[in-house]
C-alpha cells in the first residue's frame, strides 16, 4: 500500500505546478538580470558617443602623432623614421610663426568684439519686440550662408580697387585701405567674416541663457530702483557667466583652427603675396598637400596646433572660472558684512 498524504487545506495539487524549488532558483537570476540592466543600461545608453568619438577623435589625433614621426609621403606612403625631425623643421620655419601671428591676430579681432556685440544683441531680442520669432531667426541666417559663398562675398567688399569699403572712403574723402596689402587690414576683412557669421549663432546661446534667468530677480531689482542699464551689469552680466565661459571656449577652439574665410579671400589662397593672413590651418594645408606634400611636417603642424588650442583652453577655463568663482563670493561677503553690522 502506498501512503497518500492530502493536504490540510483539503486542495489537491495540480499536475503542473511549479514546485518550489525551481521558483526559489528561478527567482535570484531575474533579480540579477534586472540589477545589472540598472547597473549597465546608462553605460549602454552613452556609449554611441564614446565609440564615434573613439572612432572619428582620439583614434586621429593617435595616428597623426605617428604620422608626424615619419617622412610621410601623399604618394609613397609611409617612409623612414625621422623622430622629432618635422617639428624641429616646422618650428625653424619662418612662415610657421608668420602663420601663428596671424591666427591669434584674427582670433583676437573677431572673438572679443563677437562675444560683446552676442551679449547686446541677445538683450535686445530677449526685450518685449513684435514678431520676436522672425528677429530671433534672422540673426541665425549668416551662420546657415556658407563659408564660401561668405569669403567670395566680403573678398569684393574689401576688395582694393573696386570694394565698396573702399568706394565708399574715398567719396566721403578718406584714402583706400590696401585690404589685400596691410597685414592689419587683411586681419579685420577676414576677422568681420567670421563675425557675421557666428554672433547670431552665439547671441541665440546667450539668448537661451537669459530666458532661463528667473524673473523675479528683475522684478526685484527694479523694486530696489535699478535701472537697465544697472539690471544688465549686475543682473544679467554676472547670471551669463557659465554660460560665457561655455562661448569663450568653443570660440576659441574655432578661432584657432579658422580656415575657410582666409583660404577663400583672394583667389589665389595662399594667404597674401607675403602670406599676411596664412593662418596655421592654411600652413598646414600647404605643407599636406602643396608642392612639398609632406605629411609628417603637416602633422607635426597639426600636433602643434592641438597643443596651443589646449593649452589656450585651459588658460581661458581657468581665467573665466576664477572670474565666476570670485564675481560670486563678493556678494556673500557683502551680505556676512552687512549680517555683523546689524
Amino acid at each position: 500500500m502506498s501512503s497518500h498524504i492530502e493536504p490540510s487545506d483539503g486542495t489537491v495539487p495540480s499536475a503542473g505546478a511549479t514546485p518550489p524549488a525551481a521558483t526559489s532558483t528561478r527567482a535570484p537570476w531575474r533579480q540579477r538580470l534586472s540589477r545589472a540592466d540598472v547597473r549597465f543600461s546608462p553605460y549602454l545608453f552613452i556609449s554611441p558617443f564614446f565609440i564615434l568619438f573613439l572612432v572619428t577623435g582620439l583614434f586621429p589625433i593617435g595616428y597623426t602623432m605617428w604620422v608626424s614621426l615619419h617622412h610621410w609621403d601623399l604618394i609613397m606612403g609611409k617612409g623612414e623614421w625621422v623622430g622629432v625631425k618635422n617639428f624641429t623643421d616646422v618650428l625653424a620655419s619662418p612662415n610657421f610663426y608668420k602663420a601663428l601671428r596671424n591666427t591669434f591676430s584674427i582670433f583676437l579681432l573677431s572673438s572679443i568684439p563677437q562675444l560683446v556685440v552676442a551679449i547686446l544683441l541677445a538683450y535686445v531680442l530677449d526685450a518685449n519686440l513684435r514678431a520676436k520669432t522672425f528677429w530671433r531667426m534672422g540673426v541665425l541666417v549668416p551662420y546657415v550662408v556658407a563659408p564660401v559663398a561668405v569669403s567670395l562675398i566680403f573678398a569684393k567688399i574689401f576688395a582694393d580697387q573696386s570694394g565698396l569699403v573702399n568706394s565708399l572712403l574715398t567719396d566721403i574723402g578718406l584714402p583706400a585701405i590696401g585690404w589685400h596689402k596691410d597685414v592689419l587690414a587683411s586681419h579685420v576683412a577676414i576677422a568681420t567674416m567670421v563675425n557675421f557669421r557666428w554672433t547670431g549663432y552665439n547671441a541665440l546661446i546667450f539668448l537661451a541663457a537669459m530666458q532661463a534667468i528667473p524673473r523675479e530677480i528683475y522684478e526685484a531689482a527694479i523694486i530696489d530702483g535699478a535701472s537697465r542699464m544697472h539690471r544688465f551689469l549686475h543682473v544679467t552680466v554676472p547670471m551669463l557667466r557659465p554660460t560665457i565661459i561655455f562661448v569663450v571656449i568653443t570660440s576659441t577652439i574655432g578661432g584657432l583652427q579658422i580656415f575657410d574665410e582666409p583660404r577663400m579671400f583672394d583667389t589665389s589662397g595662399a594667404g597674401g603675396a607675403n602670406r599676411q593672413w596664412m593662418t596655421l590651418t592654411m600652413y598646414l594645408y600647404e605643407l599636406g598637400w602643396g608642392p612639398q606634400s609632406n605629411f609628417g611636417r603637416a602633422s607635426a603642424v597639426a600636433w602643434l596646433l592641438f597643443l596651443i588650442i589646449v593649452v589656450i583652453g585651459l588658460l581661458n577655463f581657468a581665467i573665466t572660472r576664477r572670474i565666476a568663482s570670485s564675481g560670486g563670493a563678493r556678494p556673500r561677503a557683502r551680505r556676512r558684512g552687512a549680517s555683523r553690522i546689524r
